[in-house]
């Protein structure tokens, strides 16, 4: 419990005030976060031999859910969300259940570190040309050119110049669905904050997620997991729920209001990098040298895609 006052009363205005907390810190704990956030993939990879894809989800989840009303509750920050803000939740739970489930699966079936390049790398492009589809908007020089290089970013991470099966095998086509699921999740929680706290909202899309899966669970798996003594098992589900999701992303949340969206969102360049190298030191899996330039290129799309008038646009996360 110190540990979430602690954390609190950092987030607060009040605590902001009497810590004066300056910028080499907030990047300090951004970067931890970002580390924290590629070494979820082969965390994730390790605890999903565990259990199935919707258990999995579960599980973390209640923590999750738990850890973040701690949060909430030790912070004074409001639970609450507006009632128009209540189908925008519904729909990012769902979209985050389906996310969750492509994940594990994905996991299950291929390489942490070349998903986690492969996932992370293509979110925001994919976010973008979602964007492009739903706003009727011809993409301007840079953008064009930020999604033709994430085309070929795609192309580069999937081999598909040797065999375009590939994108049916080794759980890359779980990755892809995973990165189209959360394009499409982010457009509605980025609406979040016009409906309460962010955290706030965060909560109750993780209690949406959970409804949806907990009717999906196996019963009999779930009845056994008490008698689990593994500690692979309880390490990798508290360090994914609560390290990762918890703390990590709730740093991310504070940095991007002292530092601002665009500061901070750059950041996430670090994580297919941590995602890879984790991958290798805990998994002893090779990082091949297609995934190497394909997270290069995608990370130059990205640039692209948000570069106007010489400066750097917030990407859609």
């Amino acid at each position: 419990m110190a540990l979430f006052r602690n954390f609190a009363h950092f987030t607060t205005p009040s605590g902001m005030q009497n810590k004066q907390i300056t910028e080499k810190t907030l990047v300090i704990g951004i970067i931890i976060s970002m580390f924290f956030w590629g070494l979820g993939w082969p965390s994730g990879k390790v605890l999903s031999h565990f259990t199935s894809p919707v258990n999995f989800s579960v599980y973390r989840y209640i923590l999750v859910a738990t850890t973040l009303s701690i949060v909430l509750l030790a912070s004074g920050m409001s639970f609450r969300i507006m009632r128009a803000g209540i189908p925008i939740v519904i729909i990012s739970g769902v979209l985050l259940a389906a996310y969750s489930y492509f994940f594990v699966k994905g996991l299950q079936l291929g390489a942490a570190g070349a998903g986690g390049v492969l996932v992370t790398t293509l979110n925001p492009i994919v976010a973008y040309t979602v964007g492009i589809f739903l706003n009727r908007k011809l993409p301007s020089r840079n953008e064009a050119i930020g999604l033709v290089l994430g085309l070929i970013a795609g192309v580069v991470l999937l081999q598909l110049w040797s065999n375009a099966h590939n994108i049916f095998e080794s759980g890359n086509i779980f990755f892809l669905l995973s990165a189209f699921t959360w394009a499409i999740m982010s457009k509605f929680t980025s609406k979040g904050a016009h409906y309460g706290s962010s955290m706030g909202f965060s909560f109750w899309q993780y209690v949406v997620t959970l409804l949806c899966l907990m009717p999906l669970m196996n019963v009999q798996e779930a009845m056994a997991v008490p008698h689990i003594t593994s500690p692979m098992f309880w390490g990798n589900l508290f360090f994914g729920a609560v390290v990762v999701t918890t703390l990590a992303t709730t740093v991310y949340f504070y940095t991007t209001t002292r530092l601002g969206a665009e500061k901070a969102s750059s950041f996430i360049f670090l994580v297919p990098l941590a995602a890879a190298v984790s991958s290798w030191l805990i998994l002893g899996e090779k990082i091949m040298l297609h995934t190497i330039i394909g997270g290069l290129l995608g990370m130059v799309a990205v640039y692209m895609i948000n570069k106007k008038k010489g400066t750097a646009a917030e990407p859609e996360n």
